[in-house]
């Protein structure tokens, strides 16, 4: 049987922009994408602190090291900018493999750097 376990968290970053004007999605950093093992088209929740709203959206490959977090499309309704947020992925797993999986955490500073 498989389960979903947390695979990846990026956490506290701050929302650099919201595009409404753009089709969907959230733009991220390929710094930090790489860093969390994330990926281009991967689908992830968004979990905002400041206003409790959790959404699910796909990522967009932003420059290396801009250190941009960019709500798109309808996800721009959900966040303003400086809001806080984490965002996660999750893999299926076996209970078996889960036991031995260690997730990707990449905690985020208040300037979007890569904190540990």
């Amino acid at each position: 049987m498989l389960l979903e376990f947390l695979y990846a968290k990026i956490h506290r970053a701050t929302v650099t922009d919201a595009n409404l004007n753009y089709v969907g999605s959230i733009t991220i950093d390929k710094e930090i994408l790489e860093k969390a093992k994330l990926y281009e088209g991967q689908k992830v929740d968004i979990l905002n602190i400041n206003n409790g709203e959790r959404f699910q959206t796909y990522i967009i490959a932003g420059k290396y090291g801009k250190k941009d977090f960019c709500l798109n499309g309808a996800a721009a309704r959900k966040a303003q900018i400086g809001d806080k947020i984490i965002i996660c992925a999750y893999a299926q797993m076996t209970i078996e493999e889960a036991k031995l999986f260690k997730p990707y955490i990449v905690q985020i500073d208040d300037e979007n750097n890569i904190a540990g």
